[in-house]
């Protein structure tokens, strides 16, 4: 399990996100309720949602969808829909959900707020992929969802 953490990892790098960058949007998530919270202190709880299998198996499906449609190998119309990360696709979000789910409706409802309001590096993700020939369908929501669940697993573990 731990060389399938360092692999999503390394996969999450290739394509230009940090665990750090992922702290910050987790950190975003709780500045609401916790103001003087560090992305550091979040890393911790991002460092296991990244740990669970489910979590792993989206990670790795999501950026191999996200690498094929870039590169051409999947039937045409698919790779168009990704390309272009048409809204009512959907499937994207569903994948990040099965994230979510492992961590609460907290996790459900931090998703939503940060994949509407394209936070950090989801901006850049989201960005990137317009016009560039990269596709960043599935990891830009996966990395949401991963932030999400981390959020939520700090406020689940909070004590006053």
């Amino acid at each position: 399990m731990e060389d399938y953490r360092t692999k999503c990892i390394e996969l999450l790098e290739s394509r230009g996100v940090t665990v750090d960058d992922i702290a910050d949007c987790a950190r975003f998530l709780q500045a609401d309720y916790h103001v003087d919270l560090k992305k550091e202190e979040l890393l911790e709880s991002v460092m296991s949602v990244l740990s669970k299998r489910e979590v792993q198996h989206a990670i790795l499906t999501g950026i191999a969808l996200d690498v094929a449609a870039e590169q051409g190998t999947l039937d045409k119309d698919l790779c168009s829909i990704l390309r272009r990360d048409e809204g009512l696709y959907g499937v994207d979000e569903v994948l990040a959900y099965g994230i979510c789910n492992l961590y609460g409706s907290i996790a459900l409802t931090n998703f939503g707020f940060i994949d509407k309001k394209k936070y950090g590096i989801i901006a850049k993700l989201n960005d990137e992929g317009k016009d560039s020939g990269v596709v960043n369908t599935f990891i830009d929501d996966i990395v949401g969802a991963i932030a999400a669940s981390a959020a939520s697993r700090f406020a689940h573990r909070w004590v006053k």
